[in-house]
């Protein structure tokens, strides 16, 4: 009984690796939305991660989550590296490629993950713009990572929606004088010391 027991499991387990090589090994992620703001307003609160937790999705699912930041302030090279509870996890983020007003990739790294391909477009609608912001996720062979890849836009899809309706409302309340300054309370009361 139990020899039939562990046979049926062992074809049970080689039909599911079996079935995951069928499924895709790349997943693209794709959330959309409208600002009414020019690129140029719109681009700073992206191209640096100094204002990512005034609009971040993440952030209020542990607001305890720790921060760094590495390399310029923005553009290619700027980092941060974040570790929080068990819903936001641990992991870094470094952006790749920078062009003024128009796009933003970013290699985004979950715990021990491979990297993960993230970017932002933006361009023209009218007097408004259009941001896109895409997630590429890269399984190779590994059949957990296929199965996890069905439901990666379940998974990520909300919290894009979020962050992009957060950054919406940010970018369309920053003055288009100084659209990178920071507005976070510790800036205000240094600059309120510092007055």
């Amino acid at each position: 009984m139990l020899k039939k027991l562990l046979g049926a499991l062992a074809v049970a387990v080689i039909v599911l690796i079996g079935v995951a090589f069928m499924l895709p090994s790349q997943v693209h992620v794709e959330r959309t939305t409208v600002i009414d703001r020019p690129a140029a307003a719109v681009f700073p609160l992206v191209n640096s991660f100094r204002r990512f937790n005034e609009w971040s999705p993440w952030k209020q699912q542990d607001p305890a989550a720790t921060y760094t930041y590495s390399g310029p302030d923005a553009g290619v090279g700027a980092a941060m590296a974040w570790s929080g509870n068990s819903k936001v996890g641990k992991g870094t983020q470094v952006i790749t490629e920078s062009v003024p007003d128009s796009r933003v990739g970013i290699d985004l790294v979950f715990g021990n993950m491979t990297p993960q391909k993230a970017m932002w477009l933006l361009s023209a609608d009218g007097s408004s713009t259009k941001v896109v912001w895409t997630l590429e996720s890269d399984a190779g062979n590994s059949p957990l990572g296929r199965y996890l890849g069905l439901f990666l836009d379940r998974m990520v899809g909300p919290d894009y929606e979020l962050g992009l309706k957060q950054l919406k409302a940010l970018a369309e309340k920053t003055t288009a004088e100084d659209p990178a300054q920071p507005t976070s309370s510790a800036t205000t009361a240094a600059n309120a010391a510092t007055s």
